[in-house]
């Protein structure tokens, strides 16, 4: 076995994908973190990883393992894959009052055509949020998570975005108006959120949300 493979492993692993730590690659394996301390010590690499990242990535088998030949499979350029995985992060978008959990920890990442993403936005400033209450109902129910474009700040009336009041953070429709900025609700039992002259240098406009889904219960 070649001397530091696992390390070498790693480091081949972070360029090609984008990944920047081993918490993050944890999540991508669906592994838990002691795992990778725990191969790190053998300096070996498991099967299934090798499996996992060709499936996700579309990396070489032998390229991970040695650093020799193709990177990808059918795919020289890892511009030219089918699919983007976006992060999914531990924040989660108040449809009410706020949230105080605004971690930017990730979860884990979900794939998407990339052809699709880039009609939408930047698909390398993209990130995934659940979505809890109910004051977006009917187009945002709770439970459903959102896809959020953080390149996208520059308001456009009525479309929805991911904001941040203080320590707080949710989703609304924004309307931008001389000296004052409007956060609506489509639920109408809750009442738009006015904010006026110095008041709107407390906002921070996230990014746009460009689309959601929700599981069934």
């Amino acid at each position: 076995m070649p001397a530091h493979q696992f390390e070498s492993f790693l480091q081949r692993v972070f360029e090609a994908t984008g990944i920047a730590s081993q918490t993050e690659l944890a999540s991508a394996l669906n592994i838990n973190r002691s795992a990778i301390t725990q191969a790190r010590k053998k300096d070996s690499i498991p099967d299934k990883w090798i499996l996992k990242l060709y499936r996700t990535f579309g990396l070489s088998p032998d390229w991970i393992e040695t650093g020799y030949g193709p990177t990808f499979l059918k795919q020289s350029d890892p511009n030219d894959s089918l699919f983007k995985n976006v992060p999914k992060v531990k924040a989660r978008l108040s449809a009410g009052g706020g949230s105080f959990e605004v971690g930017s920890e990730i979860k884990g990442y979900y794939g998407f055509r990339k052809d699709w993403l880039t009609t939408k936005g930047n698909v390398n400033k993209m990130v995934l949020m659940d979505i809890f209450g109910n004051s977006m109902e009917p187009e945002i129910k709770d439970g459903d998570t959102a896809l959020i474009d953080e390149s996208q700040k520059d308001i456009l009336a009525g479309a929805i975005y991911a904001v941040g009041i203080d320590d707080t953070i949710m989703v609304k429709r924004l309307e931008k108006h001389p000296n004052k900025l409007v956060l609506h609700s489509d639920n109408k039992e809750y009442s738009p959120i006015y904010l006026q002259g110095s008041e709107i240098n407390s906002i921070r406009i996230i990014g746009k949300v460009i689309w959601t889904c929700r599981e069934f219960r």
